[in-house]
């Protein structure tokens, strides 16, 4: 594969006509700015709970082996590509447009509930092992559908010769987003145990939701194919 892409592919393949200085990263277009801020905080609500916390609370209080953690985590992460795969039939279903800011709100706000419902939990410690398998299950579908509605509107929205600017944008918010979680979980875990790092992710999903009551509502075209 390496060898026949240094020899066929062009090799301005993915550049832009012209450089852009950083200034001008921030699109001019409003809805990829806050498709962009609202994908920061969703991916920093999965990772303040997802990479640390989870990991210590899992071997340090259940008693999980580091086996059985990294096979959970191994199945999990197989378990949402399967599904982000799978989210433009089952979002197609109803015959419903996706490209509607409306449709990225609603489902931020079932996986905001589905969180706080976890964190609830973790505040009474009831019934642990069972609620963050299944928790974390159903966040992990919820999430991919959200992730994957985020990726297709960054395209949706972009256009013509901007369309790597804008999307290397967008992810460089992702990449923002999991910094934060990364560096949040570590210490809300530290100073709140499990609980706090699901808090925190609930407060991440909230600006999330509120962030995209200013995407764009009822486009006519753009859907998932």
């Amino acid at each position: 594969v390496l060898l026949l892409s240094v020899l066929f592919l062009k090799r301005d393949m993915g550049k832009s006509k012209s450089k852009v200085p950083f200034t001008q990263l921030f699109s001019k277009t409003p809805a990829i700015n806050v498709l962009s801020a609202a994908r920061f905080f969703l991916f920093g609500a999965r990772d303040v709970w997802f990479v640390v916390g989870l990991p210590l609370y899992l071997g340090a209080v259940l008693g999980w082996n580091f086996t059985n953690i990294g096979a959970f985590f191994a199945c999990w992460v197989i378990g949402y590509g399967l599904v982000q795969a799978a989210a433009p039939t089952f979002l197609q279903r109803g015959g419903a447009a996706i490209t509607d800011g409306a449709t990225s709100q609603r489902w931020v706000l079932i996986l905001m509930l589905v969180t706080a419902a976890i964190a609830l939990s973790a505040m009474v410690e009831w019934q642990m092992g069972w609620v963050l398998v299944i928790g974390l299950g159903i966040f992990g579908v919820i999430f991919a559908l959200n992730s994957a509605i985020h990726s297709f509107l960054i395209l949706d929205y972009s256009d013509g010769d901007k369309v790597a600017l804008n999307v290397g944008f967008y992810y460089m918010a992702n990449a923002g987003g999991r910094l934060l979680g990364t560096i949040a979980s570590g210490l809300l875990y530290l100073w709140f145990g499990l609980a706090g790092c699901l808090w925190g992710a609930v407060i991440c999903l909230l600006l999330t939701w509120l962030i995209s009551f200013r995407l764009p509502r009822h486009k006519p075209v753009g859907r998932f194919s």
